[in-house]
């Protein structure tokens, strides 16, 4: 059983249903893999960054494919990249490998990234309503601010929480539970969206409904792991279908809705 059938009781948040979280809040976004597709993007500069050794490998020799990456790398936070990664490498060592990849990250993402198909026309929707909104990551400060930049959302954030700057990062839920605090909204009233397994367990575990985006994670991965349910973007036809549910539910004028996505 779904725990958050446990916890919200009659609203189950399954089954692309968002109605447990009336009235809503707010929404707290992950940023890479979420609000824009990245992760291509870091797995490019990672494999650049691996041409420097003469076996073009590392990682106990294992080579790093797409299909490694999304299994193994993406949503994990560098310190513990240097540690699964690079466990036999000097910790400083490692820190600067992965700040060299960052810095060679940026420099793809500045010429190249783009935001997932709809997000716009969700920012219009959450401004409209007046909702709280945070985004939360485990990227580095200068990345994240970089890609918030890029995708038009410099002024749309309220709070930015960086992993880093936390007790404990994705899966654990302090993150999210600091995005919470700083906004001044109940787990009760709120959801998150989500790419990464890591991003989904630390959102249930702080107690909130999770939709995942299914850009590059396999969806049975991000639904083992308690989402929702899992949106391929930000125009999936299942996403405003729970939004006008939670609309109804709350009894709100469905007519700003219906002028973002006629039915």
């Amino acid at each position: 059983m779904n725990i958050l059938k446990i916890k919200f009781g009659f609203y189950d948040c399954s089954k692309c249903s968002l109605a447990c979280v009336t009235p809503l809040k707010a929404i707290l976004f992950d940023i890479d893999g979420t609000l824009c597709d990245s992760d291509p993007l870091h797995y490019y500069a990672l494999r650049d960054m691996l041409k420097e050794f003469p076996t073009g490998r590392f990682n106990g020799g294992v080579p790093i494919t797409e299909e490694f990456f999304s299994k193994n790398i993406s949503g994990k936070h560098n310190e513990e990249l240097c540690r699964v990664l690079l466990p036999d490498w000097d910790i400083q060592r490692a820190r600067k490998f992965m700040e060299d990849k960052e810095d060679m990250f940026r420099r793809l993402a500045s010429e190249q990234i783009e935001p997932v198909k709809g997000l716009h026309k969700l920012q219009k929707w959450i401004e409209e309503r007046g909702l709280k909104r945070a985004a939360v990551t485990s990227a580095p400060r200068p990345n994240a601010e970089l890609l918030i930049s890029m995708i038009g959302l410099s002024d749309f954030f309220e709070i930015l929480v960086l992993g880093n700057e936390c007790e404990r990062q994705k899966p654990f839920p302090d993150p999210y539970l600091k995005a919470l605090q700083a906004l001044e909204v109940s787990d009760k009233h709120a959801f998150v969206f989500e790419d990464s397994v890591s991003g989904v367990k630390a959102g249930v575990a702080a107690g909130m409904p999770v939709v995942g985006m299914g850009l590059r994670n396999p969806e049975k991965s991000l639904s083992e792991a308690e989402a929702s349910f899992v949106i391929k973007d930000f125009d999936d036809p299942k996403l405003w279908t729970a939004l006008k549910e939670l609309e109804n539910k709350e009894g709100i004028t469905t007519a700003t809705f219906e002028a973002i996505w006629p039915v």
